[in-house]
């Protein structure tokens, strides 16, 4: 009998039962791949993480990360989370103010930065790989079908179009946040039409109106591909989105180059998430992408596997 203690938290919130869920197994047992996908699919989260040994020892852990469904090469909501994870329960020595890490994941190293307020972990943020542009959606209408919207409410003075730092997104512009409440996914549009694309799998939805002053932009994130009807806040979007808005000139240029862009995500499903976004544009080059936000302790579990 092989018991395995996990840590259960709300990833890039200040308020429990907000943002994302996580579940942390932080023991580092040495677990065959198909073991953890059973325990991500027993758990039925957004993302469940393994924390490792790292390969590199200047490096601090390594990461698995798996969807009910598929294991990821990079995650938002999980490296934040595991790193609060191991910051709280002290897994990891720190100090107040910035502690800089280095974690392994299938996509490469991540670093991550752990703030640190007194005894309390404030916000963890990481640098995201930068962002890669694929090709746009010619298919306006189609996209509407899916999100049982009418072709007028999207916004179709920029394009549909994916983009990835390590999971690709197909991003899609809509126009007032009256629409994004109406949005009904259809799944059986998504498996005949964008499911077997790797492009075009995940949907990310998007509008320029918010329901909160201080955010930028609110989202929704439907990934049937990984298990995910819809997601609560989507950490490996961050990057393209915050890409997305700066490149096709979404908001105001910057005359620094610098943007600092606050994503509300998760309303909908009464889960609301706060993704803090920033990044450089040097010319035409985009540079530095970085996620981060808050987190929050729920509670602790254990799963036994019997021999």
């Amino acid at each position: 009998m092989t018991s395995l203690n996990y840590e259960l938290i709300d990833v890039f919130t200040n308020s429990p039962f907000g943002g994302n869920q996580l579940a942390v197994f932080h023991d580092e047992i040495e677990l065959p791949t198909e073991t953890m996908q059973k325990i991500a699919g027993e758990l039925n989260l957004s993302e469940t993480v393994f924390i490792r040994p790292p390969k590199n020892p200047d490096n601090q852990k390594s990461l698995r990360i798996f969807t009910p469904k598929v294991e990821l090469p990079m995650a938002g909501h999980p490296t934040v989370g595991a790193s609060f994870v191991l910051a709280d329960k002290g897994l990891i020595p720190t100090e107040p103010g910035q502690n800089h890490w280095i974690l392994e994941e299938q996509i490469g190293e991540i670093p991550v930065t752990v703030y640190k307020e007194g005894t309390a972990i404030s916000k963890v943020e990481m640098t995201q790989p930068l962002p890669v542009f694929g090709s746009q959606f010619q298919k306006p209408g189609l996209v509407a079908d899916l999100l049982s919207l009418s072709p007028k409410d999207l916004d179709h003075r920029f394009p549909i179009q994916s983009v990835s730092s390590g999971v690709p997104f197909l991003f899609i512009p809509v126009r007032t946040l009256a629409a994004m409440k109406d949005i009904n996914f259809r799944v059986d549009i998504w498996e005949r039409q964008f499911s077997k694309n790797p492009y075009t799998q995940h949907i990310f939805v998007f509008t320029m109106q918010t329901e909160e002053k201080h955010s930028t932009v609110h989202s929704r994130m439907f990934a049937p591909a990984m298990g995910i009807q819809e997601d609560p806040a989507t950490g490996a979007a961050g990057g393209p989105l915050g890409a997305y808005l700066v490149e096709h000139g979404v908001i105001p240029p910057s005359k620094d180059g610098n943007y600092t862009i606050r994503n509300e995500q998760g309303f909908e499903i009464q889960r609301p998430s706060y993704i803090d976004i920033s990044l450089t544009k040097t010319g035409s080059r985009i540079s530095d992408v970085k996620i981060g936000g808050q987190s929050v302790s729920m509670g602790k579990g254990q799963i036994v596997l019997w021999d």
